[in-house]
């Protein structure tokens, strides 16, 4: 089991080296003493971007061929969109190495020990456990496994999540720093009510590992991390698609178990009793929507 991981990871290694070369990323920090490494700390257009590029060690320097950089979305001024820009694609980066590392850790049946339906107060015939889930082999396969209730769950979980995100002052499309969460521990109770109950610990450094940083640290931090969920964004797409039989050069030989799941739909056929999912189940993606 361990050798598929192994190799899952070898092989995308090599994939984010070959990235690094058409500029989309690898994790390699900024050099130390870098003179714009301070002014990287907030969103201030365009610029910010080029010295971005080069902080991270882009080969090809700053690249936008959509012109992205240039817009001004909602008409809320430039500023503001690369801002929007920049954090989003932070986010995706995070939850690109979430998913890929994930990924690997299902593909080898590696899961909790507990049940997640049922349990020892529910009802043993309609328990599910984690192991019965990493028993399907593939991990498109064994989301689509997962009872109603839990989607809902995640579902619910990310919504608090992105609303406490948006509460960040000032807000990222109004110069704070693109990719920085909340203190939850601020949010909930006796702080600003944005949770309605305490939290223990922030979803960002829980520990305080990183409290002593310096901000020159935490900036080459923020660049590795960027140039990381770049090269994850990439990869775990890759294993998504070689698992659904595509051709994805340098994973085609791994064994990838294959799915029979629609890996781009939250919802499937086990969720059809919630309201709309069933109507959406009757369009076929790979046909741009067109009715089955």
């Amino acid at each position: 089991a361990s050798s598929l991981q192994t190799s899952i990871a070898t092989k995308m290694a090599a994939l984010s080296l070959s990235t690094s070369a058409l500029g989309l990323a690898h994790g390699v920090a900024p050099p130390r003493g870098s003179p714009s490494i301070s002014m990287m700390a907030k969103a201030t257009g365009k610029d910010t971007l080029i010295a971005l590029a080069e902080e991270q060690q882009i080969p090809m320097g700053f690249w936008d061929p959509l012109k992205l950089a240039d817009k001004d979305f909602w008409s809320e001024g430039n500023d503001a969109t690369v801002g929007w820009l920049r954090h989003a694609e932070i986010k995706h980066g995070r939850v690109a190495m979430a998913a890929f590392v994930g990924f690997c850790v299902q593909s080898n049946g590696i899961h909790f020990p507990w049940d997640i339906k049922g349990g020892i107060l529910g009802d043993a015939a309609t328990a599910l456990s984690y192991g019965d889930l990493s028993a399907i082999p593939a991990p498109v396969d064994q989301w689509a496994a997962v009872p109603t209730a839990g989607k809902l769950q995640i579902l619910g979980t990310i919504a608090v999540l992105e609303f406490v995100g948006e509460t960040m002052e000032p807000h990222y499309m109004r110069g704070g720093k693109p990719g920085f969460y909340p203190s939850l521990k601020d949010a909930a109770g006796g702080g600003k009510g944005n949770i309605p109950h305490p939290v223990p610990l922030d979803l960002y450094d829980p520990f305080g590992f990183f409290e002593g940083d310096s901000e020159e640290k935490k900036a080459r931090g923020r660049n590795v991390e960027i140039n990381n969920g770049r090269a994850a964004m990439l990869g775990i797409f890759g294993l998504i698609c070689a698992s659904k039989g595509l051709i994805v050069p340098g994973l085609d030989s791994l064994g990838i178990a294959q799915a029979t799941a629609e890996p781009m739909s939250y919802f499937g056929p086990n969720d059809a009793g919630l309201p709309f999912v069933e109507n959406m189940l009757k369009f076929d993606i790979a046909s741009f929507g067109q009715p089955q």
